[in-house]
């Protein structure tokens, strides 16, 4: 098992407190972000909803209207009809027929007139003159389909340029007449003005890049309001156009998607009318939409942003402030376990590690060496060359021990005056007397001091404890006290092991 070493250890304790403060910043300002992403799209969504109730209520305004016309249409034609249906009715003045076919009270100039067509086409009746103006309709599509499809009902023409008068395009509502046999008598239609939907669009306020429209399933632009220039003429066929399809597929809704006609995304609210031909769409912006919402957004998003990279900001300040705490109170555990003249650890440094090493030794049942070195006839030496010669003598020796150790585990200290102590884990008796022996040797290297002809040595005694030997921590460092005894009595500048 590889130990940790006391730097890594360091280095963990430094910068964990700092990763907790800067993970947790983090994640508040990813909290922010995502609580301020889903109240804004959960702001969207309703002003999107919002948008499409506003349209479907717009939408259902029109059906409601529209419906309501091609209702009063129908009675008319229908009144139409039963009165040309009893002969004696017509064999009256003129004016009192015009009363009797047609409903004045409707057929205002503001929606168009009513004609009573003939087998032939020719016009027999005008709601607008009590001499009916001549015209022949015989070619029309509406003339045609009711003569040949007898239970066709009422039908909604295309939009036309009308024929009689000035009322510009028109829709028209017909009904087949038929006589007691069941043949083809002519037909009663009613024509609409497109105006008249302009009109009613005109009174609606849905925005400048929005519009209102009317359609028919054959995809036939019938009125747009507002009509711009650039829009497409009334009678555009819309009819291979991908939105239009899903229109008339799913008959009333709302969606979302982008226009073939124009640039950006449209949202599309659209019914169709009753069983009539006749689709009410109305198209909105999404950027007109979405344009207060996004305003908002930017507001939001921008005080968001600002008040994240405050937080930020202030953790790394506060990160800084912990580092500059965390090195300085490093300084002073340092200064108080360090020895100040020789810069090794000192003596309370020294059984603080032996503690912690011998306990970890017989938990994991590890080898454990210790050292002790004195340097030899110091005091003689100090009296030759004074205190500051013997302190540096001493600074000398605690560098060539430090030189001498490799491992990061391993310890050396001072003990006390001129006698050091070296702390190994997992160190064997070969691999402590091989270090010792090192140390031993490159102090006997150091170049002298001044002009001593003497060189500087060291005795080093080893004390060992080998797993499962019934020892404990003090009989240990007294072992090693007595092998570095006999290193002395036995001449100096040698290493004495343990006994076996």
């Amino acid at each position: 098992m590889t130990l940790p070493t006391r730097s890594s250890r360091s280095t963990f304790h430094k910068t964990h407190p700092e990763l907790i403060l800067n993970l947790g910043s983090c994640l508040a300002v990813l909290a922010i972000v995502a609580i301020v992403s889903y109240l804004l799209g959960r702001e969207r969504d309703s002003v999107e909803q919002s948008a499409m109730r506003s349209s479907s209520n717009i939408v259902q305004l029109i059906e409601s209207d529209i419906l309501r016309n091609v209702e009063l249409y129908d009675q008319s034609l229908k009144g139409l009809i039963w009165a040309v249906q009893h002969p004696e009715l017509l064999n009256v003045p003129a004016k009192l027929r015009q009363q009797i076919l047609f409903n004045q009270a409707f057929s205002a100039p503001v929606r168009g007139d009513i004609l009573w067509l003939d087998a032939n086409g020719d016009v027999r009746g005008d709601s607008t003159s009590v001499v009916p103006r001549q015209a022949n309709f015989a070619d029309t599509v509406p003339f045609q389909r009711h003569r040949d499809e007898p239970g066709l009902g009422l039908l909604i023409s295309p939009p036309f340029k009308a024929r009689l008068g000035s009322l510009d395009w028109c829709i028209s509502f017909s009904r087949r007449i038929t006589g007691h046999e069941g043949e083809f008598q002519g037909l009663a239609a009613g024509a609409l003005r497109l105006s008249y939907f302009k009109q009613l669009f005109e009174r609606l306020d849905i925005g400048q890049d929005s519009s209102v429209n009317l359609l028919n399933t054959d995809g036939q632009l019938l009125a747009r309001q507002p009509a711009r220039a650039q829009d497409p003429p009334i009678g555009t066929r819309y009819s291979e156009r991908p939105n239009f399809q899903r229109i008339l597929r799913e008959r009333n809704g709302s969606f979302t998607a982008q226009s073939s006609a124009h640039a950006g995304q449209r949202m599309y609210t659209f019914a169709r009318v009753a069983d009539l031909p006749l689709i009410v769409l109305v198209v909105h912006s999404s950027d007109e939409v979405f344009q207060s919402w996004r305003r908002t957004a930017i507001l939001v998003s921008g005080a968001t942003g600002v008040l994240c990279i405050g937080i930020l900001w202030l953790t790394l300040l506060l990160g800084r402030e912990l580092r500059r705490r965390h090195d300085a109170e490093q300084g002073l555990a340092t200064l108080a376990a360090t020895d100040s003249l020789t810069g090794l650890a000192n003596r309370r440094r020294l059984d603080q590690v032996l503690r912690q090493e011998w306990a970890r030794a017989q938990r994991n049942r590890k080898p454990l060496a210790v050292l002790m070195i004195d340097v030899d006839h110091f005091k003689v030496f100090n009296q030759r060359h004074g205190h500051a010669g013997g302190d540096h003598v001493l600074r000398e020796v605690a560098t060539t021990i430090e030189r001498c150790i490799r491992r990061p585990a391993d310890l050396a200290a001072r003990y006390g005056g001129e006698e050091f102590q070296v702390v190994l884990p997992e160190t064997e008796r070969a691999g402590a007397l091989l270090l010792a022996e090192r140390i031993r040797a490159s102090v006997e290297a150091m170049p002298p001091f001044a002009d001593d002809e003497r060189a500087v040595t060291v005795s080093i005694g080893i004390g060992l404890h080998a797993p499962g030997a019934q020892q404990d921590l003090t009989r240990l460092l007294g072992d090693a006290d007595e092998a570095l005894y006999r290193a002395k009595a036995n001449g100096r500048n040698r290493v004495e092991g343990p006994l076996d």
